[in-house]
């Protein structure tokens, strides 16, 4: 019998809307259960985490007395747990998925005794007036919340104050991060260098015919620790929406704040206002930057440099880029694959095939990272097939 647990439909969607995104975040948000407790009140059992004494009072004839919270950890809280035991994650994922549920116990409970009064911060969802859920993250007492929700909602009155007509052309939401993309397709440029020779694997469209990308970002949050909060500039080809992301010049703010008290946390208004100043200030920054005609043009500028090395040896070039980036021989593939469909034998065709393929991947986090990819997997393609290291 195995224990792997699968995706929790309530904590992922996929190419959503943002009507959809919000509809879920505001589920999740009446499930939200904060607690935080010494390591001692912690215990593994049936592969499932314990807090003890944090779910709701019972009241019998013999008085009021506390009951115990029993989570299923997701994969990313299973890596929490690793982590803060110093227990190494693919034993214990590994123990997890043989159905190994007793020495999956020993080993976490053995180790959380060790720690004894040192405090953890658990996030869950738990099932309404029951004290059951699922554990999301296993954080430090000092974690800094700031929610999906709370980020969505000031993004977006930052962006509607700011007056910038926008489009929320998708959003996706895994068991840790939320992305939002927004695109603004009044703040737009040609890139003839870049698309004159480029056709859209998924439409046939030929970048020659509509040279053209619009100015954008993507907003990206953890509320379970495994990112800062992001505001990354992109831009979207419009012939296949591919996405260009700019890494190196997005706006981060770190999820790290004063240690919180032991005991169930309850988020006042003024903590999660608090909480999101930093938010709010960035939206304001990223579309006063991002959302700008000139910004785009430099960004285009940079792009093109790398954009027109020929690739002779394709299927040699795409092995080591894909070796350099650490791709799966499934994503290699998929690049090579849009690659060819693409008919751009360019450097910046490589770039359009890395962030057409990543389009098609089923995971969020793991498509998000492949897109964030694409410009240097365009540098890395120009250096090989020229001889530059």
């Amino acid at each position: 019998m195995t224990t792997e647990f699968t995706v929790d439909p309530t904590l992922t969607a996929r190419h959503a809307s943002l009507p959809e995104l919000v509809a879920l975040l505001e589920a999740q948000h009446t499930r939200k259960f904060d607690v935080v407790a010494a390591a001692s009140k912690l215990r593994a059992e049936a592969g499932q985490l314990v807090v003890a004494g944090a779910g709701q009072k019972l009241i019998s004839a013999d008085g009021v007395s506390d009951t115990d919270v029993t989570l299923r950890p997701t994969g990313s809280a299973d890596g929490d747990l690793a982590d803060k035991l110093g227990i190494p994650v693919k034993y214990l994922r590994r123990l997890r998925a043989e159905g190994k549920t007793a020495l999956f116990d020993h080993n976490v409970n053995t180790w959380l005794r060790e720690l004894g009064d040192y405090k953890l911060f658990t996030r869950a969802l738990v099932n309404p007036g029951e004290n059951n859920g699922v554990a999301r993250a296993l954080l430090s007492a000092s974690y800094r919340v700031i929610d999906n929700l709370d980020v969505l909602y000031t993004v977006l009155d930052g962006i509607r104050a700011a007056g910038v007509p926008v489009e929320i052309t998708q959003c996706d939401l895994s068991e840790t991060r939320m992305y939002v993309a927004v695109s603004c397709p009044a703040i737009a440029q040609h890139a003839p260098r870049l698309l004159a020779g480029y056709t859209s694997p998924f439409s046939g469209a030929r970048g020659a015919e509509n040279p053209v990308v619009w100015a954008g970002f993507i907003v990206s949050n953890s509320e379970v620790g495994a990112a800062r909060t992001t505001i990354t500039p992109r831009l979207t080809v419009e012939v296949c929406s591919n996405g260009l992301t700019m890494t190196a010049d997005a706006l981060r703010a770190t999820h790290l704040g004063a240690r919180m008290d032991e005991g169930v946390i309850r988020w006042s208004a003024d903590t999660r206002r608090a909480e999101i100043d930093l938010i709010s200030r960035q939206a304001r920054d990223a579309v006063t930057t991002f959302l700008d005609a000139d910004y785009v043009r430099a960004k285009l500028a940079e792009i093109e440099r790398d954009a027109t090395v020929e690739i002779t040896a394709p299927q040699a070039t795409i092995e080591h880029v894909a070796d350099q980036l650490r791709f799966t021989s499934g994503q290699r593939d998929s690049v090579f694959a849009h690659f060819i469909k693409g008919g751009d034998t360019t450097s910046g065709g490589v770039l359009h095939a890395v962030t057409s393929a990543a389009q098609l991947v089923a995971d969020a986090d793991d498509a998000y990272a492949m897109e964030a990819a694409g410009m240097r997997a365009m540098s890395l393609a120009a250096a090989h097939a020229t001889g530059r290291r």
